[in-house]
C-alpha cells in the first residue's frame, strides 16, 4: 500500500486544489492561492471493517462515474495532515477531515480550539463563496471574538446575546478588513477590488461541561448524535425557507430560482458573514441553540454543505456512531514527509478520525460537487476505551 506525497507551492496555506470542473450550485467560485503539503492518498486511510463496507457499497454503485479518482484526491486536516486527530489534557477528542473534492478551489476552513477559554471547547466550520479569504478570516478570528465576549460577560453571560454579538463583530471586522488595504494578493480582487462580493457560512459549537451552544449562519450544519438518534442543532438558511423568504421580501429583495433558490438570483443561502453587496437581504445574524448535555450524548458532527447535500442527518449519525463504537484495533498511518503520524492507542481520537474520514469518503462516493469539511467531536462522558 503506497502513500502518495503531493506538494503544490504557492502563496498562502491550507487550500486544496483538484482538477475537476467547478459546480454552479452556489455562486461561481473564484480561484484562490494556496499551499498544499502533507496530503495523503485516501486509500491509505484505513477504517474499521464494518465502516469501510459503507464506502465500498457506494463505490460499487458508482464506479462508472469516476468516483474513484475523487476518492483518491487529497485529504487533509486543519492541522495539515490526513485525518489527524488531537487530544488535549481535558479529554477533548475530535477528528477533522477536509477535501477539495470536485471543486477547483478549496474555500472551506475549519477551526478547533480545545479549552479556548477555561473549560470551554470551540469548533467552527466555515464555507466560503466567491473566494476563501472571508472563511479564513473567520477561522483566524471567530474564536478570539467569542472568547472576548465570554470573558467580558463573566458569570452573567447569556449565550444567545454572546454569540449574536460575536457574529456581528466578526461581520463588522470582515467588512472593515475587506474595504481597507489588508486584502492583498487575492485573485478575487481582479473582479471585486474591495472584495465585497465574498462571504462565508459559519457554524460554531461551543461545548461546555453542561451545554452545547451552536450558532449557525448559512447552510453548514451541526448535528448531535444522542443514543443513536440524530438531533439537528441548526437549521439551514436557504432563501426559499418560508421565514427567510418573507424576511428577504420584506426588506425589498427577491428570491430568484436559477439552479435553485438564490437571493437576487446570486447566492444560494440567505445568511452569511460578509457579502456586503447583498445586504440587507443576506444578514450575518446567527440562529442559536443551547442544548443541555446528557449521558446519552455520543458525538457532534459539524460539516459544510458538501456533506449534507448528499448525506442525511440520520446516515451521518449512524456512520459516526459505528466508528465510535467499533472494537477494531485502530489503524496506523505514517507519513514521513513531515513527520506526520496518526498512530495507535485505544482512545476515541482515532475513532473520531475514522468517522470524519468515512463521512468525507461517503460524500464523495455520492457525487458531492462541493468542498467537504467534517468535524466529529466525541461527547461521551467515559471516554476511556
Amino acid at each position: 500500500m503506497e502513500i502518495h506525497q503531493l506538494k503544490f507551492l504557492a502563496a498562502a496555506a491550507s487550500d486544496l486544489v483538484a482538477p475537476f470542473p467547478e459546480s454552479s450550485k452556489k455562486r461561481r467560485k473564484v480561484e484562490s492561492l494556496g499551499t498544499i503539503e502533507n496530503c495523503v492518498d485516501a486509500r491509505v486511510l484505513n477504517l474499521p471493517v464494518e465502516c469501510e463496507k459503507v464506502v465500498h457499497q457506494e463505490k460499487r454503485l458508482r464506479c462508472s462515474s469516476g468516483t474513484e479518482d475523487v476518492m483518491n484526491s487529497c485529504v487533509t486536516s486543519a492541522a495539515g495532515s490526513g485525518g489527524k486527530t488531537v487530544r488535549d489534557e481535558d479529554e477533548c477528542r475530535f477528528g477533522i477531515t477536509t477535501v477539495c473534492g470536485r471543486r477547483r478551489d478549496m474555500e472551506d476552513a475549519v477551526a478547533v480550539k480545545p479549552s479556548f477559554t477555561g473549560d470551554l471547547n470551540f469548533f467552527g466550520v466555515y464555507d466560503g463563496h466567491g473566494c476563501s479569504h472571508v472563511a479564513m478570516k473567520c477561522k483566524d478570528r471567530m474564536h478570539e471574538i467569542v472568547k472576548d465576549e465570554v470573558e467580558n460577560a463573566g458569570e452573567a453571560s447569556d449565550w444567545n446575546e454572546t454569540m449574536a454579538r460575536s457574529f456581528s463583530r466578526m461581520d463588522k471586522e470582515v467588512t472593515e478588513w475587506s474595504e481597507g488595504d489588508s486584502v492583498t494578493n487575492c485573485r478575487c480582487e481582479l473582479q471585486t477590488p474591495q472584495c465585497d462580493a465574498v462571504g462565508s457560512t459559519a457554524v460554531v459549537a461551543v461545548v461546555t461541561p453542561e451545554k452545547i451552544v451552536v450558532s449557525n449562519c448559512g447552510d453548514s450544519r451541526a448535528v448531535l448524535c444522542r443514543n443513536g438518534v440524530a438531533i439537528p442543532l441548526s437549521t439551514d438558511h436557504k432563501p426559499d425557507r418560508p421565514d427567510e423568504l418573507a424576511r428577504i421580501e420584506e426588506a425589498g429583495g427577491r428570491v430568484i430560482y436559477w439552479d435553485g433558490a438564490r437571493v437576487l438570483g446570486v447566492l444560494a443561502m440567505s445568511r452569511a458573514i460578509g457579502d456586503n453587496y447583498l445586504k440587507p437581504y443576506v444578514i450575518p445574524e446567527p440562529e442559536i441553540t443551547v442544548t443541555e448535555r446528557t449521558t446519552d450524548d455520543e458525538c457532534i458532527i459539524l460539516a459544510s454543505d458538501g456533506l449534507w447535500d448528499v448525506v442525511s442527518n440520520d446516515v451521518a449519525c449512524s456512520v459516526a456512531r459505528m466508528c465510535l463504537n467499533s472494537g477494531k484495533p485502530p489503524s496506523h498511518l505514517r507519513h514521513t514527509g513531515n513527520d506526520v503520524n496518526v498512530a495507535g492507542g485505544q482512545s476515541s481520537d482515532k475513532a473520531c478520525s475514522d468517522a470524519s474520514i468515512l463521512l468525507t469518503k461517503l460524500a464523495l462516493a455520492r457525487m458531492s460537487s462541493d468542498n467537504v469539511s467534517v468535524v466529529v467531536v466525541d461527547l461521551r462522558r467515559n471516554q476511556n476505551q
